[in-house]
């Protein structure tokens, strides 16, 4: 079909809508409750334009043939400026790091103040989470948040309350968000137009960490950070700026770099054998990967059943924590409480992780602090760093070398690929004769395959996005599930759309970020996680064995029936 927007002939495709025609060509009509992964409902207006001579909200218009839209008209921009005045009649608008598309709206309109309809507001903020903080003073009731939480996560840990003009968004009975069903993964912040949900900032903690001479600050960058912190600083999306990122990290004031991709290969090699052991020996099957803390979370609250399926793996990033206050603080005569461990993490639900009363090893945290990658750039901004002109280094050894397999862990399957390279390997001595397990790449909600190990077949599925996990979930209680391993990502897909990383993040721009780590995979020496040479050297000097009396003590935890 034929649609001309703005003057510009463009073709649509039969059941889009006019702003997913636009948006997808380059035309930027303004939109506030919109969000592509949901279902679109119009209840902000701001997308309203011009079809054919009438004022329609273009965000749930479908196209139909020779449509002529007009998105700047000044009958459009004055009924548009009402809109941002009305809405931000119920915001404090005040400067904030955080994206708030509303406020960007206010200036492109020129409102001063709040406009005509401003009036006060009651500043009240639920700062209860460790992961995420709730502000109703910026709330603009667009319910993208209730929608993320209830048709993308299934959670529901937020709804509206009240009724008429004390309607506002909450959570069931005022409950704190620290004590309702959420999980932390920050989809809700993510979709956010106005600021009023953030993630909790940690900056202040790992500035006063890094300027007390008496610690020694070390930080460590998960697989999905370079591909996607670069968009915080002007790159196009998918730019792996790996190298770029550790000279920049150097110059804020970390005293070493490590690499989170290290800890996925120790991951990988602790999981793969759990699996093996399971499988081998009458073990609870399916047994589900648990390096994601909002999946773990989410178990805990509404399959709580299941808690035994779950690997007892840690996940890498406190991996690499604990390792660095034992085995790196012996070989550099460090003591461990001197050390301070700093994450940068693309996820919220990674802040609630390491304050988790299990995950402490000898007596210390693994994990001090964590950032997002926003948090990170807001880091590496302040404090002066050039980001795009760093020079490109290496990663500080020995937690800082990795594989190909620890790269993809960033991407929805990407941890199931990289644990059946090893785990094939391990039960049949022979190497993966094809490392690309296409079958469980890309962005469908719930993929499958199977593989065979010495005559047994296993099959094994990957999802993303919670709602898809409950689907799986209730297939196992009815009985109905065929899978031995599985792996769950709450965020849609994978950690490349986790809730701490760039604002926007869509399906396109997620395809971009994972073919940006196969890239790096098929570029590296090594694509095993068990053929690290630094691994190997870890379990030689320290660990001894895979699931051996240290493993157990320093990389596996257990879990909590919430």
């Amino acid at each position: 079909m034929q649609i001309i927007i703005d003057g510009r002939e463009l073709r649509a495709k039969l059941g889009e809508t006019i702003l997913e025609v636009a948006l997808k060509n380059g035309i930027n009509i303004p939109h506030l409750c919109y969000d592509p992964d949901l279902p679109p409902e119009g209840n902000c207006r701001m997308c309203i334009c011009e079809v054919n001579g009438n004022v329609m909200t273009t965000c749930n218009t479908v196209v139909e043939n020779n449509m002529i839209v007009e998105t700047e008209t000044k009958r459009i921009n004055e009924l548009r400026k009402i809109n941002i005045e009305l809405l931000l009649s119920k915001h404090k608008a005040e400067e904030s790091s955080h994206p708030n598309q509303l406020l960007d709206l206010k200036k492109k309109h020129r409102i001063e103040n709040n406009g005509r309809f401003e009036k006060k507001h009651k500043n009240k903020k639920d700062k209860s989470s460790y992961s995420i903080v709730r502000d109703d003073s910026k709330c603009i009731l667009c319910g993208r948040c209730i929608n993320k939480c209830s048709q993308t996560q299934a959670v529901n840990a937020i709804c509206f309350v009240g009724r008429g003009k004390d309607i506002k968004v909450g959570t069931a009975f005022e409950h704190a968000l620290s004590e309702t069903a959420c999980v932390d993964c920050g989809q809700c912040v993510m979709t956010c137009p106005s600021g009023a949900l953030r993630e909790v900032d940690d900056i202040a903690g790992v500035k006063e960490a890094i300027d007390n001479k008496s610690k020694y600050v070390v930080v460590q960058t998960a697989p999905a950070i370079r591909v996607s912190i670069g968009e915080e600083f002007g790159l196009p999306v998918g730019t792996i700026v790996t190298k770029k990122l550790v000279s920049a990290l150097r110059k804020t004031g970390f005293d070493k770099v490590f690499d989170t991709d290290f800890g996925a290969d120790l991951t990988i090699v602790e999981e793969a054998s759990e699996f093996i052991a399971r499988a081998t020996s009458g073990g609870v099957l399916p047994m589900f990967t648990s390096c994601c803390p909002a999946w773990v979370k989410y178990v805990e609250h509404f399959y709580p059943e299941f808690i035994p399926n779950l690997s007892s793996c840690k996940s890498p990033h406190q991996m690499v924590g604990a390792v660095t206050k034992t085995y790196y603080a012996k070989k550099l005569k460090l003591n461990p409480k001197d050390i301070v461990v700093v994450s940068i993490m693309p996820c919220t639900a990674k802040k609630f992780e390491c304050k988790r009363p299990e995950m402490k090893s000898d007596g210390f945290v693994d994990v001090d602090f964590v950032l997002t990658t926003r948090e990170a750039a807001r880091f590496i901004k302040q404090e002066g760093v050039d980001l795009i002109g760093a020079n490109e280094e290496e990663y500080d050894n020995p937690l800082g070398e990795s594989t190909g397999a620890g790269v993809i862990f960033g991407a929805t399957g990407g941890v199931m690929e990289a644990a059946l390279r090893t785990a094939y390997e391990y039960v049949t001595g022979k190497g993966v004769t094809d490392l690309e397990f296409n079958q469980i790449r890309g962005l469908p909600g719930i993929k499958e395959g199977s593989i065979t190990m010495k005559g047994t077949e296993y099959n094994f599925a990957v999802v993303h996005g919670l709602a898809n996990a409950k689907v799986l979930m209730e297939e196992i209680k009815a009985g109905k599930s065929k899978y031995h391993f599985i792996e769950v990502m709450a965020c849609p897909g994978g950690c490349i759309g986790g809730g701490g990383q760039p604002i926007p993040t869509n399906d396109q721009i997620r395809k971009k970020r994972i073919e940006a780590l196969y890239r790096e995979d098929r570029n590296l020496p090594f694509r095993k996680s068990h053929e690290n040479p630094s691994i190997k050297k870890l379990y030689d000097e320290f660990l001894k064995k895979p699931l051996g009396k240290k493993s157990h003590q320093l990389l596996h935890t257990k879990y909590t029936k919430r």
